[in-house]
């Protein structure tokens, strides 16, 4: 019903800039609340950022002052950049939505994920 398509990513050299981007598509009603998750090889899925629909953000410890989560409600995509890149950052990259479909059911939907390959 609702799908989110993930693009950008790939490598990147420390202290490098990267970029990504997802878009919802489907029967959207209102999209809720947007974010990112990373999972680091051999460790859990961590939340890296997320935005109200209202436009308020909220960021993970570790790339505060790097990174920057945007939102475009009318065109109901999510972009992550990316800044300052650290080998720490390397993690495979999901987006996350809330969405509310046009029969009003609520779900929560993830992207395919997008690698991030940073080197030292």
């Amino acid at each position: 019903q609702v799908q989110l398509v993930e693009s950008g990513g790939g490598l990147a050299q420390a202290g490098g800039s990267l970029r990504l981007s997802c878009a919802a598509s489907g029967s959207i009603f209102r999209i809720e609340h947007m974010g990112w998750y990373r999972q680091p090889p051999g460790k859990q899925r961590e939340l890296v950022a997320a935005i109200s629909s209202a436009g308020f953000t909220s960021y993970a410890d570790s790339v505060k002052g790097r990174f920057t989560i945007s939102r475009d409600n009318a065109k109901n995509t999510v972009s992550l950049q990316m800044n300052s890149l650290e080998p720490k950052d390397t993690a495979v990259y999901y987006c996350n939505a809330r969405a509310i479909t046009e029969r009003w059911i609520e779900l929560e939907v993830w992207g395919q994920g997008a690698l991030v390959t940073v080197s030292s």
